[in-house]
């Protein structure tokens, strides 16, 4: 039995920021074509599980739409909030020994839905399986950065890349194994 994958499906301005400073998201606008949505719904088909930060679950509901995840495991890491309800477990344990939970049971592939602490701290453990980023062709010029400083040297390799019409560019990595 293949062992189920974290994948980073995100999207960053070409510059590498995921939100400005504010944690403002408008910018990703530049790029709407509906009914596109550059390979979104095939991607969450794969997957039967979520892990995203706290930050970005409360964006997420900031949005004034259905909840995105129904019907799929969402875990959101945080320190300040804690419990369950029904769309969400709130986790503040080491993220490694979350992911290790998951993987032992039946399932998908899990989403790393971010923000950049999440990915930081899967990265710096070198969890990440996969890397599915969007680049917006877009330069913020500050804001919360995708990647940020102090985690190992990891080597991907590219196994797809996708220029669409509209100038974002998806990129498709996996993670170089020995």
């Amino acid at each position: 039995m293949q062992q189920r994958q974290l994948i980073v499906y995100i999207a960053a301005s070409l510059d590498g920021y995921i939100a400005k400073a504010d944690g403002d998201l408008g910018w990703l606008s530049a790029v709407e074509a509906p009914p596109e949505d550059y390979g979104y719904a095939a991607f969450t088909q794969t997957v039967d599980t979520v892990i995203m930060g706290r930050k970005t679950y409360e964006k997420v509901l900031g949005f004034g739409i259905p909840w995105p995840h129904k019907g799929r495991k969402c875990y959101v890491l945080s320190t300040t909030r804690t419990g369950a309800n029904e769309d969400v477990e709130f986790f503040s344990g080491d993220p490694s020994d979350l992911l290790e939970t998951i993987r032992k049971g039946p399932g998908m592939n899990i989403y790393c839905d971010g923000g950049g602490r999440v990915v930081q701290a899967f990265a710096q453990r070198d969890l990440i399986d996969r890397y599915v980023v969007s680049v917006i062709p877009v330069l913020l010029g500050d804001g919360i950065p995708l990647f940020l400083p102090g985690r190992p040297e990891q080597k991907l390799r590219l196994v797809q890349s996708i220029a669409f019409p509209t100038g974002l560019v998806q990129l498709h990595y996996e993670r170089e194994k020995g």
